[in-house]
């Protein structure tokens, strides 16, 4: 079979790169299309006091198992079926159970940090960056936690000044250098998700795939 269709979906906590990945699955079809969130990699902080878990910098690159995420990645690419691990964002651990994903055609990966690992970069097909204004970033991101999460106010704030914020700044905006297109507004940009759409058939029809008919 041909080679597997990674895309990359790179921008800010809170940018709406979920909203994208999810656009994608619906207009492909999800017995096609798997959604890899670099979240699901994050460290195992289990070995570490509860009371120091929240004190971490989670927007660092050193916060992700990159070397996991990239095998993973290469394994999907190669029709090898993968052992997610699913994390526990209250307490900052991985649990037990693992997401069980086997083949899919189009591989979406979706993370603040994706493009800064060059191995990792290098096999996607298609490079995203999902830009947003940083006040609608952090709002959308204080209402996820707060629902999701079981954050407080006060520490979703000081996460936000003390980590995401200067991260943001130093890793995750100046890697939109590497997109091959950058999107404002998201998954409403409908122009962009058609462009999008358009490439992910002609990668399909480049490798032998039936392409999805265009809606």
């Amino acid at each position: 079979m041909a080679r597997r269709i990674l895309i990359g979906i790179a921008g800010g906590s809170g940018s709406g790169k979920t909203l994208v990945a999810r656009t994608i699955v619906r207009e492909l079809g999800s017995d096609r299309v798997v959604v890899i969130d670099q979240d699901s990699y994050y460290k195992n902080l289990e070995d570490v006091p509860i009371r120091d878990r929240d004190s971490r910098n989670f927007d660092h690159p050193d916060a992700f198992d990159q070397q996991l995420l990239e095998q993973h990645i290469r394994d999907l690419l190669d029709g090898r079926p993968i052992e997610q691990p699913i994390y526990d964002y209250a307490e900052h651990r991985r649990l037990p159970e693992t997401r069980a994903i086997g083949e899919h055609t189009v591989i979406v990966l979706e993370g603040i940090l994706i493009f800064g690992d060059p191995g990792l970069r290098a096999l996607m097909d298609i490079k995203l960056f999902i830009d947003a204004d940083p006040d609608v970033r952090f709002i959308r991101r204080l209402r996820r936690d707060l629902m999701e999460r079981g954050r407080s106010v006060d520490s979703i704030i000081r996460q936000y000044e003390e980590s995401v914020r200067p991260m943001h700044l130093q890793f995750v905006d100046p890697a939109k250098r590497h997109a091959d297109l950058i999107i404002p507004e998201g998954g409403h940009n409908q122009v962009a998700i058609d462009l999008v759409k358009s490439k992910i058939r002609e990668l399909l029809r480049e490798r032998g795939v039936d392409p999805v008919p265009a809606r």
